[in-house]
């Protein structure tokens, strides 16, 4: 918060420039308002943006240690996504000249923590988190509804960020839902997603570019089935046992946003981001961090109860939860 001394001083620069300080006595202002009336105008984007956020460091500035605190002690069950996400976003935020805009496709089953993720990314970059004026979302069934209305749709997207990233550099676009979007769309901004310096005289190279997916969800379920299956610990599951499948399973995939992208076939996805289904003790976990929010206390017993309703796939042997934790903070009332 602004200290005295700097409230006291903007309010003088106010008066100053408004012409209200002629209402002060003279020698009181005297010495201030050579230097304040110099800069009424000069200075008028630096203290208008004390207030109001700007694409300025003061209002985006990346926080490498609390992304790894948020993803280690909030973000249950996903060693892959951890470390795959944290891992990228430091490299590119570290990186004062990016070749190209950073680009993630996260995949996996509803309630997994893709949008969560996405939460934590904004909200260690921007001081306002998903409330920035500079985080923009789009929903696939809210934006993008008709199919029959496609190629508007692709000159709106194009002019949307076109204009948002001359605003600002940093900026970050999130594309929820994707395996709903109408195929061909995305493939619109491909220019603005690959190694040019600039498209039309505006570089995207700092933009952020995350695509939300539960596309391809069954080829990392039936990946973790099979470690399962095997006795293996899930922990074992590397990189290279999915994103090849995973891939090629969201291009192949008819229905999905992204069905023959180019954004793929000309790698411009840098990273496909597997969540994995949730197993009992990451609901447990959840259902427990749920009740901790809440300021209650949190008991082992009920959230062992949460987990337990939640496991039903597959149907022989009820090891994942087909909703994750989606509906704990709705469903947690019934348990308490």
């Amino acid at each position: 918060p602004p200290s005295s001394w700097m409230k006291h001083a903007v309010l003088l620069w106010i008066l100053l420039c408004s012409g209200l300080a002629e209402a002060l006595e003279p020698i009181s202002t005297t010495i201030a308002a050579g230097i304040a009336l110099t800069g009424c105008f000069v200075g008028y984007p630096k203290i208008n943006c004390y207030f109001r956020e700007c694409c300025q460091p003061d209002w985006i500035s990346f926080n490498q240690t609390g992304l790894w605190v948020d993803l280690e002690r909030r973000l249950f069950g996903q060693h892959l996504a951890s470390r795959i996400i944290l891992k990228a976003v430091n490299r590119f935020m570290n990186n004062d000249n990016p070749k190209k805009p950073l680009v993630l496709s996260l995949h996996g089953p509803a309630g997994t923590g893709k949008n969560f993720v996405s939460k934590m990314i904004a909200d260690n970059i921007y001081k306002e988190g998903m409330d920035s004026k500079f985080v923009h979302v789009f929903i696939a069934t809210h934006h993008f509804q008709h199919v029959s209305q496609i190629e508007i749709y692709k000159t709106q997207l194009k002019q949307w960020i076109k204009g948002n990233v001359s605003n600002c550099e940093r900026s970050m676009f999130i594309f929820d839902e994707m395996d709903k979007m109408p195929p061909g769309l995305i493939d619109s901004i491909k220019p603005y997603l690959d190694y040019y310096d600039e498209v039309d005289g505006v570089s995207y190279r700092k933009a952020i570019f995350t695509f939300l997916s539960n596309a391809g969800g069954q080829c990392i379920v039936q990946t973790a089935l099979e470690f399962w299956k095997a006795g293996r610990d899930r922990e074992e599951i590397k990189l290279r046992d999915l994103e090849n499948a995973l891939s090629l399973s969201v291009f192949d995939d008819k229905s999905s946003g992204l069905w023959h992208s180019s954004l793929i076939e000309k790698h411009m996805v840098d990273f496909f981001v597997p969540f994995l289904p949730l197993e009992h003790k990451h609901v447990v976990q959840c259902a427990l961090a749920e009740m901790k929010a809440r300021g209650l206390k949190p008991y082992r017993c009920v959230a062992d109860q949460v987990a337990k309703d939640f496991m039903d796939f597959p149907k022989s042997e009820k090891i994942f939860s087909g909703k994750g934790c989606k509906t704990i903070v709705s469903k947690l009332d019934f348990y308490v």
